[in-house]
């Protein structure tokens, strides 16, 4: 045969070939239009048969094109993709420097400026972040050495690979990692880091048949030197007031062994501590915990009101400082990685902007400043949120998904499915394998140690030699006037050296 009998043999095939498509596709559309036409749950559909489909498509793929094609750099949430990208860009060890000029409104209500010293240190007067003793009355203390770290994220919500790397990644920064609710997991003792062991209301990983504390797990959980403290989950931003679940088929024998689960059954964790009544209760619950480890406790909430709070921080003052916990973390209401209703992921509890400050007066009001530790948590992902944080008063600030998009998140929106596209939130080992964990540590450890960095920037740049010495005076925001003022006009704090030189009236309620 010659070629042109070759071209022509191969011209048949792919017409018929085509028209064998074009009559499937008819055939589908047929098929597709009378069930359009009889069925009755969708009105589009009904009316619009066939191409009412694509109104669906376009429904469900926008949310991923608005943040390549639409959206503006600081338009998105929950994260807009200036934000996004300086963690992006940190996370490589890039440079972070912008040119012609900020793209950041200055005059939108809330956006924090800091007020840059006439003489601000030499550089060579510029002093690294110092380490903080937590839980100076426990047996075993933990001297903190990083005021930028890992909120929790159990394994199971992520990925084995996800842990290991922020395990890894955490060592290589010299920053704790906290275990999420989860319990304790192989991956996240391999990777070498300090941990914060978090006991949320089901109590992982330390229960008993009947999921209540069972104190010899309890205190083979505190014997691994890694594990510095212990946080009480009492309610987390994502769904405050509502306990967690971690549906059967997210639970693998694996994490079923680790958590103290029966296989097959669900993960569900009640909406608060059994035990854990009212405050007397509270602090009765942190000391058993601090007896029988050793070492330093502390409780997670989310703030509705203050005012109850109050009544808590006198009780300490009733019962002697001793008994207070050693650290407070205060999570935000904007919500968090936690899969979680609308109503509570969006409405309940008060953001961090306004509860950090409430409870940092309240334990400053009480005289328990150098007692508690105050850690932040929150949306707090770039260099000037943490130093808000700061100036309004926490010694510590943790964030979650700022090292999730370390590991490579694209905010696919896809956490509470087992179909997370890099890895992350997925049990599924064919995108597992996206995630190479000898890459991700060093960009989890790249984006700790570029946030610090700017931190301590931004500390240098108000006139302190580091960033716990940040005041509320260092920090302007914006009204709604479009002017600015200082946060200690605003909330005046009680921390005792807030007033150097100052004769502003400190605040007769809260």
């Amino acid at each position: 045969m010659t070629f042109w009998h070759w071209a022509m043999m191969a011209l048949q095939v792919l017409a018929l070939v085509f028209v064998v498509v074009i009559g499937v596709m008819v055939f589908v559309a047929l098929a597709l239009y009378v069930l359009d036409k009889r069925q009755t749950r969708d009105a589009i559909l009904r009316n619009y048969p066939v191409i009412g489909h694509f109104r669906h498509w376009f429904s469900t793929l926008g949310e991923f094109f608005r943040q390549y094609f639409f959206a503006m750099d600081r338009e998105e949430m929950p994260f807009n993709r200036a934000q996004r990208d300086w963690i992006y860009r940190a996370s490589d060890g890039k440079g972070n420097t912008v040119a012609f000029g900020s793209t950041r409104s200055l005059s939108i209500p809330g956006t924090p400026i800091f007020m840059n010293a006439a003489f601000p240190p030499l550089d060579d007067q510029f002093a690294v972040t110092e380490p903080m003793l937590i839980g100076q009355y426990c047996r075993v203390p933990y001297t903190a050495k990083s005021i930028f770290n890992i909120s929790g994220m159990s394994y199971g919500a992520i990925s084995k690979p996800a842990v290991l790397a922020l395990s890894k990644g955490a060592k290589e920064a010299g920053i704790w990692l906290n275990t999420g609710e989860g319990g304790l997991s192989p991956f996240h003792l391999e990777g070498g880091a300090d941990l914060v062991y978090q006991i949320g209301t089901a109590k992982y990983g330390i229960r008993d048949a009947e999921g209540n504390l069972d104190d010899d797990k309890l205190r083979a959980a505190a014997a691994h030197e890694k594990v510095r403290m212990f946080e009480i989950k009492l309610s987390q931003g994502a769904k405050p007031g509502k306990g967690g679940i971690l549906p059967a088929a997210k639970i693998t024998p694996e994490i079923a062994a680790i958590r103290g689960l029966r296989p097959g059954e669900d993960g569900i964790s009640p909406n608060r501590h059994r035990e854990v009544d009212d405050f007397n209760d509270l602090l009765d619950f942190i000391n058993h915990i601090r007896d029988v480890t050793g070492k330093p406790v502390g409780f997670k909430f989310v703030v509705g009101s203050s005012r109850p709070w109050e009544e808590f921080f006198a009780l300490i003052k009733e019962r002697g400082e001793e008994s207070a916990p050693d650290f407070i973390t205060i999570d935000g209401g904007e919500g968090g990685t936690g899969a979680a209703p609308m109503p509570l992921i969006d409405l309940v509890g008060m953001p961090i902007k306004e509860a950090l400050i409430r409870i940092v007066d309240l334990r400053d009001k009480y005289g328990l400043h150098d007692r508690i530790r105050i850690v932040a948590a929150g949306k707090l992902v770039n260099p000037a949120d943490v130093a808000w944080a700061i100036c309004a008063g926490a010694d510590f600030v943790c964030s979650a998904r700022g090292f999730m998009f370390s590991l490579g998140c694209i905010q696919a929106l896809k956490c509470n499915k087992n179909t997370c596209p890099t890895g992350i939130t997925t049990h599924d080992p064919h995108l597992q394998r996206g995630l190479v964990v000898q890459d991700k540590y060093k960009k989890v450890a790249a984006y700790a140690t570029a946030t610090i960095h700017e931190l301590e920037m931004i500390a240098h740049s108000v006139g302190v030699l580091e960033p716990r010495q940040m005041r509320r005076r260092h920090v302007r925001i914006v009204q709604a006037d479009g002017t600015s003022v200082p946060l200690d006009r605003l909330v005046p704090s009680y921390h005792h050296d807030q007033y150097a030189g100052e004769s502003y009236k400190r605040p007769t309620h809260l």
